[in-house]
C-alpha cells in the first residue's frame, strides 16, 4: 500500500512536471522550458553576457527570428513584446491592462495587493482616477507644482554652491530634492534637507532596490525559497525594509488625522483621509493600507525615476562637453540670468529639449515596462496568448530600433531637431508608456527633469573630479537603470 502511493505521487509529479514543460498551441517562440526552472537559465545567461535583462531579451529574439518571446518563469507563462506597433498594442488594449499577482508583487506591497501601480480592474480605476484628480486640484502638472520645483531648485543650487570644488555625487543629493516635491504635494510641506525622516526613507529606498534586484527574480519565480534561505534570498531585508517604511508612512499619516477636520483637502493625505471617512464601509476601497501604497507607489515611481535621468544627463554631459557647452549657450540666450526657468517655458530652448529627450532614448531608466496580465485568451502578431500570461514590454528595443533610428547605440540629441533647428517629436519615444497606464507622475517627472539639469547647466559647468576615474557610459542594470558610480566637479559660471 505504502509502495502504491509513492508510485501514484511520482507518477502525478512526473505528469504534472510534464505538463508544466508543455507550451500552448502556437505560442510565442523563445528558448527551452526545463523542469521547475522554465527558460530562467537561458534569460540569465544572455543577461550576464550583454549587460541586463533588457538587452538579453532582444538577443534572444533575434535569435529566435521573433518580436514577441515566450518564456516560462517558473510555473509563469511569461511574453517579452519587443517594437514599436506590438509595445503600442499593449500599452493601449484593454485586454493587456491587468497586472499579474505573483508572489514577489504581493511582498513589494507589503503583503498586499494595494496601490496603484500593481492593482488592476475597477480597483485600480477608482484609486488612480481619485488620486489623478486631487493631484490636479493641488496644482499638478500647473503652475504651483512648478513653484515647488523652483523653491527646491534654489536649494539644491545653493547645495552645490556651498560644496563647490569638492567632489559631489549628484544622484543622491537629485534624489533628496525630487523627493521633497513630492512629500510638498503629498503632506502639504517641503522638508529641511537635514530632516531625518526624508533621509531615511531615502536610505531604504536605495536598500530596497538592491536587494529586489538582488531577490526579484528567484523570490518572483520560487516563492517557497524563502523558508529555505530567507537571508540569502533577500526576503529577511525586504520584509525589515517594509516594516520601516510602513512605520515611517504611518506616522505621517497619523499626524494628519490629528488635524484632519471635515471637508480638509490642502494635501493628497488630507483628500484621501477625507474620502476614507466619508466612504467608511467595508468594501471600500479607501484605507490606511491602500493611503500607505499609494504614498509609496508615488515616491518611488517620481523620485528615482527623474533622479536617476537627471544623473545619467550630467554623467552624458561630463563625457560629451561639446553638448554641455550647447545647452549652457542656448539657455543663456533664451533667458536672462535672474529669469526663472520652468518647463512651461520649454519651447524657447529647442536644443535642451532634443537633448533632454535624447537622454531618455539613450538611458532610459526603465528599459522594461509592465508586467501586465492578459486578461483573457488573445493573438498577437499571429500567436496565441493565453489568458493570465505575464507580458513583459520592451522600451528599450523601440528606442533602439536601428530601423527607425538608424544609429540608436549614438548619442546624438541632433535627431530630435529639423534643418531649423525646431524641435521634433517621436511618437516612438516613449519613456512614460501609452495609453490608460500612462505613468501617473509623468508630468512632475518632465518638469523636474527640465527644471533641474537646465539650472545647473545655466549655473554651473560640470566636469569629472580631478583625479577620480572618467566614467564608462555604462549603465549598471536593475529593477530600474542607473549610472555608474562618478564623482562630479560642479564649477559656477560667472556670466
Amino acid at each position: 500500500m505504502f509502495l502504491l502511493l509513492i508510485a501514484t505521487i511520482t507518477v502525478l509529479s512526473i505528469t504534472l512536471l510534464v505538463l508544466q514543460l508543455k507550451k500552448p498551441n502556437n505560442f510565442p517562440p523563445g528558448p527551452i522550458w526545463y523542469p521547475i526552472i522554465g527558460s530562467v537559465s537561458a534569460v540569465k545567461k544572455v543577461a550576464k553576457a550583454y549587460g541586463g535583462a533588457h538587452v538579453g531579451y532582444s538577443k534572444l529574439a533575434e535569435m529566435y527570428n521573433t518580436n514577441v518571446l515566450g518564456l516560462k518563469f517558473g510555473k509563469e507563462n511569461v511574453i517579452v513584446v519587443l517594437s514599436y506597433p506590438l509595445v503600442k498594442t499593449i500599452l493601449t488594449s484593454e485586454e493587456y491592462e491587468g497586472r499579474p499577482d505573483g508572489y514577489f508583487l504581493r511582498l513589494r506591497c507589503m503583503g498586499t495587493r494595494r496601490g496603484i501601480t500593481i492593482t488592476d480592474g475597477p480597483y485600480w480605476k477608482t484609486q488612480r482616477a481619485f488620486v489623478t484628480s486631487h493631484l490636479r486640484s493641488l496644482g499638478y502638472g500647473k503652475k504651483p507644482m512648478e513653484r515647488l520645483i523652483r523653491e527646491e531648485v534654489s536649494v539644491l543650487i545653493d547645495v552645490i554652491k556651498e560644496k563647490e570644488n569638492q567632489e559631489i555625487r549628484i544622484g543622491s543629493i537629485l534624489a533628496f530634492s525630487v523627493l521633497n516635491v513630492l512629500w510638498a504635494l503629498m503632506a502639504g510641506s517641503r522638508l529641511d534637507r537635514n530632516d531625518s525622516r526624508l533621509k531615511r526613507i531615502l536610505d531604504l529606498f536605495d536598500q530596497r532596490a538592491r536587494v529586489f534586484d538582488m531577490s526579484g527574480g528567484l523570490l518572483n519565480k520560487f516563492p517557497w525559497l524563502r523558508f529555505i534561505a530567507p537571508k540569502k534570498t533577500g526576503y529577511s531585508l525586504i520584509t525589515q525594509i517594509n516594516k520601516e517604511l510602513k512605520e515611517l508612512l504611518l506616522t505621517l499619516i497619523q499626524d494628519h488625522y490629528s488635524t484632519w477636520y471635515e471637508g480638509r483637502s490642502d494635501d493628497l493625505i488630507y483628500s484621501f483621509i477625507t474620502e476614507m471617512k466619508k466612504q467608511n464601509g467595508k468594501d471600500s476601497t479607501f484605507t490606511e493600507d491602500q493611503l500607505i501604497m499609494v504614498c509609496l507607489d508615488l515616491f518611488i515611481g517620481g523620485a528615482q525615476t527623474s533622479s536617476n535621468t537627471v544623473d545619467f544627463a550630467c554623467q552624458l554631459m561630463i563625457l560629451h562637453p561639446d553638448v554641455q557647452k550647447k545647452v549652457s549657450d542656448c539657455l543663456q540666450k533664451a533667458f536672462d540670468r535672474d529669469e526663472e526657468i520652468t518647463y512651461s517655458e520649454r519651447h524657447r530652448v529647442p536644443y535642451v529639449e532634443a537633448v533632454l529627450s535624447e537622454i531618455l532614448r539613450f538611458r532610459h531608466v526603465a528599459p522594461i515596462a509592465g508586467p501586465r496580465r492578459v486578461l483573457k485568451d488573445t493573438y498577437l502578431d499571429n500567436y496565441f496568448i493565453p489568458k493570465d500570461t505575464t507580458v513583459l514590454i520592451s522600451v528599450y528595443s523601440v528606442h533602439n530600433d536601428k530601423e527607425y533610428w538608424k544609429d540608436p547605440e549614438v548619442f546624438r540629441p541632433e535627431r530630435f531637431l529639423d534643418s531649423d533647428g525646431k524641435f521634433i517629436y517621436h511618437e516612438r519615444l516613449i519613456p512614460f508608456g501609452l495609453g490608460k497606464r500612462r505613468c501617473l507622475g509623468d508630468m512632475l517627472a518632465k518638469s523636474c527633469i527640465f527644471t533641474f539639469f537646465c539650472e545647473m547647466l545655466r549655473s554651473f559647468e560640470l566636469s569629472i573630479y580631478p583625479g577620480s576615474e572618467m566614467p564608462k557610459g555604462i549603465p549598471t542594470p536593475g529593477i530600474t537603470l542607473t549610472p555608474e558610480k562618478y564623482k562630479t566637479k560642479f564649477t559656477e559660471r560667472l556670466n
